[in-house]
């Protein structure tokens, strides 16, 4: 297993990155435009997990609704949701796809910037991949902006996207309404609350420690991801004229 994640992943990664160094000098550029790449790999996946995202966020009065129904019957609140889902054609689970898959693929990452940026060891490089014969880990040519080394402030960076991309997905997020009367924010709603102000600490704090070519490349990865989720809340919500079941008797 550990032979296959180092063939599938951290090799073709590792090439790429020195690839693109060959052709552009700056491990920073190198690093954005394998950011770029392995977004566009991932994008039918991880478009399909913002639509999705969006999509259980307009359910929720819906769902408000339904617990509001059977709110002493457990078992046929489950079979309803499940129901609702069905219909709506929605899978609660779509968007952690996206999310388990970048797993292994930034674990790759922090093995390039760990063992191939620090020790420029080039015994990896397929044969048509030159050997820069070392590689200057700076961006831009600035000394401070080491990528080989922990760099704080595009941790902070990436946490402050992080918690944009959260903002845009809770934007246009209403206090649920059955029968005119105002609900206050479920469960689900107060972890989504709390988990935007949790993550981007979590990713400062882990940043800290890391190489800041892993910050940069998360922080890239997520400004795309923003852009990604605002197209498709726009295209979501165009279609969300009344989110509010008109089938759903709750009297």
């Amino acid at each position: 297993m550990g032979n296959l994640f180092h063939v599938v992943l951290y090799q073709p990664l590792f090439n790429l990155l020195i690839f693109f160094y060959n052709l552009i000098p700056d491990i920073g550029v190198s690093i954005i435009i394998i950011t770029l790449i392995v977004k566009i790999i991932l994008f039918p996946l991880s478009r399909k997990a913002a639509k999705s995202q969006r999509a259980l966020q307009l359910m929720q009065p819906k769902i408000e609704a339904l617990k509001e129904k059977y709110k002493d019957e457990k078992e046929k609140l489950a079979k309803e949701t499940m129901l609702l889902y069905k219909n709506e054609k929605i899978n609660p689970f779509a968007s952690c796809l996206p999310l388990l898959i970048q797993f292994p693929i930034i674990i790759a990452v922090y093995k390039v910037f760990m063992s191939g940026l620090k020790v420029n060891d080039f015994q990896e490089l397929y044969g048509f991949v030159a050997n820069p014969g070392a590689i200057n880990t700076t961006m831009f040519g600035i000394g401070w902006l080491n990528l080989s080394e922990p760099l704080i402030f595009l941790g902070v960076l990436a946490g402050l996207a992080q918690f944009w991309q959260s903002r845009i997905l809770m934007s246009k997020t209403k206090l649920h309404k059955i029968n005119d009367v105002k609900k206050e924010p479920g469960i689900p709603e107060m972890m989504n609350k709390q988990m935007m102000y949790m993550m981007p600490v979590i990713t400062i704090v882990i940043s800290a420690s890391l190489p800041g070519g892993l910050a940069l490349y998360w922080l890239v990865m997520t400004l795309f991801s923003v852009f990604e989720q605002y197209i498709a809340n726009k295209s979501l919500d165009k279609k969300s004229v009344n989110i509010v079941p008109e089938v759903i008797d709750i009297k």
